[in-house]
């Protein structure tokens, strides 16, 4: 049994999340932003990096034989998608891998369609290689009684933005901010229109080993390429064991590429610019260490975590009045609904931070206004004192808006 109720203390170790934050803010933030967890990284995977560490030299490395034939084990394993390892190649990090591939593939003028409310990176990305954004938004879905139940795609308005500039969609699969763990038939309703139209997809499936019911056989991540063979011949995936073991700051992340001529391309380019060999000699040690060894601790891991979302879920339900949080089916961050409190974007972003006391993320950068993200991959004792604060916020600025 892994324990996911003991405190690290993380200051000190240069960590986005706790360091950068208390340097720019103050320590009194709890954080509860940056897409890591506060869990201690399993100590197989901290094993084998001591292992190495006993060896003097860190020279260039490549990778071990095997390594990609492990991965597709896993996968199959994991997510039920046979795949061939001759398909795969190393990439440092997939918001890197998705300017890759837009660089590969796209000229300037081109088009690239994103589904906010969705990761921020998929914007800025495009945006900052010289390439057009173009909106495909998802239609929230709501319940008998007005709560945010969800998001759909809206197809009709996808293939209303599509014509001969637009060359790529980027796809959260499973979603982020929502935690949408889209179904067989939205993946292949998708892949039937993006094929037929000659669009490529980058499908970002950073989340995919942590559906909740996976760990115990009650669910599955389904891979965008596994959905049929349109969807496999005009998409890039890209996985990784980072958000899963918590080992973020050591880059280990993969492309899938089964269609020949769209992998000879991207295989090519990458092999050109020297990025299809780790970067760093522990990446593959790590993701070596966490599909051999991991599955207990997954398992276990999805266990708490799908526990903070009901605990996050029922204590925002039954104490917070003008808030909602929608229950993710896969990660560990919530997207808040807020806009039952009345607030503007920034007297929003005021409550949390100068009232409250916590650091999220801003809905807005992800084009969700109204809403925030609660990164809850942390011990249950500090979401409990965070959601008592935000209460106590919620409940003073109630009480003076009165």
């Amino acid at each position: 049994m892994y324990d996911f109720d003991e405190l690290i203390v993380r200051d000190g170790t240069n960590c986005i999340k706790h360091d950068a934050l208390h340097a720019q803010k103050g320590k009194e933030l709890i954080p509860l932003w940056v897409a890591d967890m506060d869990f201690k990284t399993p100590e197989f995977i901290v094993d084998a990096l001591k292992e190495r560490l006993g060896h003097p030299v860190f020279g260039y490395t490549a990778l071990p034989e095997g390594y990609f034939e492990l991965i597709s084990r896993w996968v199959e394993d994991i997510h039920g998608w046979k795949t061939d390892p001759s398909h795969y190649s190393f990439i440092p990090g997939i918001v890197r891998g998705i300017g890759f591939v837009l660089e590969c593939f796209c000229s300037p003028g081109d088009k690239v369609i994103i589904q906010p409310p969705v990761y921020h990176p998929f914007r800025n990305v495009p945006t900052g290689l010289g390439y057009e954004v173009v909106s495909n938004p998802l239609r929230p879905r709501y319940a008998e009684d007005g709560r945010l139940d969800g998001y759909d795609m809206d197809f009709e308005q996808l293939e209303s933005i599509i014509d001969e500039r637009t060359r790529v969609l980027v796809l959260s699969n499973p979603h982020n901010p929502a935690g949408i763990a889209w179904s067989a038939d939205t993946l292949r309703k998708l892949a039937e229109i993006t094929s037929r139209r000659g669009v490529m997809v980058i499908s970002d499936e950073i989340h995919a080993e942590m559906v909740f019911g996976s760990q115990h056989g009650l669910a599955r991540h389904i891979p965008y390429a596994s959905v049929s063979a349109e969807a496999a011949s005009n998409s890039v995936t890209f996985m990784a064991p980072t958000k899963t073991f918590n080992i973020a700051g050591i880059v280990s992340s993969y492309a899938i590429v089964p269609d020949p001529s769209l992998r000879e391309r991207l295989f090519k380019y990458l092999e050109a610019i020297e990025i299809d060999f780790p970067t760093s000699l522990f990446s593959p040690i790590a993701t070596i260490a966490a599909y051999t060894h991991g599955k207990q601790w997954r398992d276990e891991m999805l266990d708490y975590v799908q526990g903070n979302v009901d605990f996050v879920h029922d204590y925002i339900e039954e104490n917070i009045p003008g808030m909602h949080a929608l229950k993710p089916q896969a990660s560990f961050l919530v997207w808040l609904d807020c806009r039952g409190l009345g607030l503007s974007q920034e007297q929003l972003a005021d409550l949390f931070e100068q009232k409250a006391h916590l650091a999220l993320n801003d809905g807005a950068m992800f084009g969700g206004p109204g809403y925030m993200r609660l990164n809850i991959g942390c011990p249950r004792s500090i979401l409990r004192t965070a959601l008592e604060q935000l209460r106590d916020a919620v409940r003073e600025t109630t009480r003076k808006n009165k």
